[in-house]
């Protein structure tokens, strides 16, 4: 197998198009190894994520026994119970799942969100320095927002706000044994709490997506117990920490250029335009979830037998030159836009509406209360977390300028 980029690296998360460029170079399917998945075929092409993520009767996230692509043997029961999610059913599980929730995250359901959304985007911002001068964007900001509006969605108490934050933080550590370790400590401990809630709400009822979902359940038939915690945790996890992770990366990206945060300011009607190319340009999901190959087929001039693995890229679709006029670039008027950032296909992303108003209230919000925000390192300091596939900036310190 030929040398490939460490996708948990510094190096890699720093400059994806550059480890990216490399791949491509070797094809438009290539073999690789990556953590803890194993060897799995990649695409690096628009074209072939694309075909990846529309065709899920050859692309299937299940063996035919019904295991989970992605799960290893070694893997302990609360990973499987996690993972048993409507992002890793196929057809018709999938669309039984996604029905039930559907409603709450559609555009007018949403829309409707959107001014209450800016109040909590306006109120963390006018507290980011409450502690000191010095302020991290990820925790005290990108983090929150997103976190507090999904659980506000599912019904789950804010004064549990915090345990969700060290749990999120907890699942960014996967640079070790000891990282893997800590994660599912807090996996259990997270699986643990929302089967309590569940329960809670059988017991004496309650409002948001958790008691939807209790109703649900008492009409029969249609999610079981362990569904129903694994949604939760799918809603809770997915609901908030991509949307993080756009959010801190579209400041940095807006701090380390100032006349592109001068530029947006001026006008906040080019926003929309502007998200959309964050979420090209940052791509927080830098791949899918492995699938099973279904048939033995030819994709991207590449032989895949029946039974192979194989991992749509994200970000490599997100940067092919074939699809984007100068991809390199950042361009904060492109248009079109043809990112795949939320998928394609029947795993179009749930939460796009969601995600993409919460990026647009929290960059506005942030610079129309700290219009000369600055960096409080040099961009070079920045580091991300060795989180494969999530591409995440660790620690992002800002002061309020002058």
């Amino acid at each position: 197998m030929a040398s490939q980029p460490d996708f948990s690296s510094e190096t890699f998360n720093r400059d994806p198009a550059a480890g990216i460029a490399a791949l491509r170079a070797r094809g438009e399917v290539v073999e690789v190894k990556f953590p803890i998945v194993g060897r799995v075929w990649l695409t690096t092409t628009y074209d072939t994520t694309s075909a990846i993520l529309k065709d899920s009767t050859t692309f299937t996230l299940r063996k035919e026994d019904g295991e989970v692509a992605g799960l290893r043997w070694w893997m302990p029961k609360s990973i499987a119970t996690v993972a048993n999610n409507m992002l890793t059913m196929d057809e018709p599980d999938h669309t039984r799942l996604r029905s039930i929730v559907d409603e709450a995250f559609r555009r007018r359901a949403v829309l409707g969100m959107e001014p209450h959304i800016r109040a909590i985007a306006d109120g963390l911002a006018d507290d980011l320095f409450a502690a000191g001068s010095r302020a991290d964007i990820v925790q005290r900001y990108a983090r929150i927002l997103p976190l507090s509006v999904i659980c506000e969605l599912l019904g789950l108490p804010m004064a549990d706000r915090p345990k969700f934050i060290a749990w999120a933080n907890a699942m960014t550590q996967l640079r070790s044994p000891i990282g893997f370790l800590r994660i599912m400590v807090s996996l259990s401990k997270m699986r643990k709490y929302l089967a309590q809630q569940l329960q809670s709400a059988r017991e004496h009822g309650g409002e948001g997506l958790i008691a939807e979902l209790v109703q649900v359940e008492k009409e029969g038939g249609r999610i079981t117990p362990d569904e129903m915690v694994a949604m939760v945790f799918l809603l809770l996890g997915a609901g908030s920490e991509t949307t993080t992770h756009l959010i801190s990366g579209s400041v940095f990206e807006l701090l380390r250029d100032p006349a592109r945060r001068d530029w947006l300011a001026a006008d906040w009607g080019r926003l929309g335009l502007a998200v959309e190319e964050f979420l090209r340009f940052v791509s927080p999901v830098q791949f899918t979830k492995p699938r099973y190959v279904r048939r033995d087929i030819e994709l991207g001039g590449v032989p895949l037998k029946k039974g192979d693995r194989v991992m749509a890229m994200i970000a490599a679709a997100n940067i092919d030159p074939d699809a984007h006029d100068h991809p390199e670039r950042m361009d904060l008027e492109r248009k079109p836009n043809r990112h795949v950032s939320f998928g394609t296909g029947i795993h179009f992303c749930l939460g796009h509406q969601l995600a993409r108003i919460e990026a647009a209230c929290a960059l506005q919000a942030l610079f129309t209360r700290w219009p000369r925000l600055t960096l409080a390192v040099k961009p070079e300091q920045i580091r991300w977390r060795g989180r494969p596939g999530i591409r995440s900036i660790a620690a992002l310190p800002v002061v309020a300028g002058s």
